[in-house]
């Protein structure tokens, strides 16, 4: 989730904040087929216009998707205009404060678990590849950022900008960066040796990828922060 995206979905979470809304969310997404205005102000107990306005205005949100059909059965001349008929949105939102990321998580360890049963690797050594892969991937989005010919410090400016992006909310402390957010929180306090492990692997590869840049990651665990440091190099 980029700063860009976080208004929209607080704003798309907001919407059920409203409890006739949320009724009527509810209502839509527990019915294996799209249903139409009638049948969810009947079912919630509102009148037409009360759904038809706040139906409308879930899915603006984004939470609902419509569609126009004519009910089973009818069809051809004299069967009428085809009704409005909501279903849940395909669209996936997440709002996560502190920001967490336990999805790129999950990418990272399924990887390295098809990769060991496929092969021969450990599965420690598949997961350091995986998290390497995985840095590498945002290393490539920190090049796209700092454009062509970049200085140090365009290099510097992009790889934070894709940090804050994953969560990690780099602040810059004199020669170091230091990550005041773990993107994976409750799994490094469970499993910190493997986590924190995965964490470093995962941004020495993106500083890897991102190019001839005066930086490298460390482990240095603090209380209420990530485990990993960045540093410049000597």
């Amino acid at each position: 989730m980029t700063p860009q995206d976080f208004p929209s979905r607080v704003a798309s979470v907001a919407a059920l904040a409203e409890p006739v809304r949320r009724a009527l969310y509810f209502f839509v997404v527990a019915q294996p087929e799209p249903v139409s205005r009638e049948q969810a102000a009947e079912a919630v107990g509102v009148a037409h216009h009360v759904a038809k306005f706040n139906l409308n205005k879930l899915e603006e949100e984004g939470l609902l998707e419509a569609e126009y059909t004519r009910p089973p059965g009818r069809g051809g001349p004299g069967a009428g205009r085809p009704a409005k008929r909501y279903r849940r949105a395909s669209r996936e939102i997440e709002v996560s404060l502190p920001g967490r990321r336990y999805d790129l998580a999950g990418h990272v360890m399924a990887q390295a678990i098809a990769t060991a049963e496929e092969t021969t690797v450990p599965i420690g050594q598949a997961l350091s590849a995986a998290a390497k892969q995985a840095g590498q991937a945002l290393g490539q989005q920190a090049r796209d950022k700092a454009g062509g010919r970049p200085t140090t410090s365009m290099i510097v400016d992009a790889v934070n900008e894709v940090l804050t992006e994953q969560g990690y909310e780099p602040r810059t402390d004199g020669r170091a960066i230091r990550l005041a957010n773990c993107p994976f929180h409750s799994l490094a306090q469970h499993h910190t040796d493997l986590v924190c492990g995965m964490n470093l692997d995962l941004i020495e590869g993106l500083l890897e990828r991102v190019g001839p840049v005066p930086l490298q990651a460390g482990l240095t665990p603090t209380p209420g922060m990530c485990c990993v440091t960045i540093t410049e190099s000597r």
